[in-house]
């Protein structure tokens, strides 16, 4: 996930891509997440209260994270940066595509077996992940092939709503449903 995050977010700089700026943004937070989990497996004396506390973090970066992402877009569509074609990142966007899901799935599976809320969430994040990677993807392949700067922003607006919501149920202590 780190390497993930750092490639998707230089990539995002170097393209000025916003749909990439949603896709590593969020991978960073999926990344400050899943060290919280980690933390809590190898410590046992960590309180749930702990947990919610991260979550809540987690969720103010997202909204923060989701206004960026609007303003790139803005900026974008209104000509005030000019999306680039990244190579790298449609790479990465389509790695992420594909292995994301089955990390869901073990993720949950482990969530299962340990009844850890916060495994099942971290598992909900990388689900969210793929969507958002197929979402992405899209905005930067037709960019790619087309040439239409205006799919990369667009498909970064699409991210936006999957992003809030996110960070609305990091914040509200729902962070899965049905996981």
């Amino acid at each position: 996930m780190t390497a993930e995050a750092g490639v998707a977010l230089v990539s995002a700089w170097k393209a000025r891509s916003p749909a990439l700026l949603g896709f590593g943004g969020d991978s960073l937070i999926e990344l400050l997440s899943a060290a919280v989990v980690f933390w809590r497996f190898r410590h046992a004396g960590v309180a749930e209260r702990t947990e919610e506390r991260t979550a809540q973090i987690g969720g103010i970066l997202l909204f923060t994270l989701a206004a960026f992402v609007v303003i790139a877009s803005a900026a974008a569509l209104l000509g005030y940066s000019e999306v680039r074609t990244s190579l790298v990142g449609i790479v990465l966007l389509l790695l992420a595509a594909m292995v994301m899901p089955w990390l869901a799935a073990e993720k949950r599976h482990l969530a299962a077996k340990t009844g850890s809320g916060a495994l099942r969430a971290d598992a909900a994040e990388s689900a969210l992940c793929a969507y958002m990677a197929w979402i992405a993807l899209a905005g930067l392949i037709v960019n790619a092939v087309w040439r239409n700067h205006w799919t990369d922003p667009l498909a970064a607006l699409c991210l936006t709503p999957i992003i809030v919501r996110e960070g609305s149920e990091a914040m509200h202590g729902k962070p899965c449903r049905g996981c």
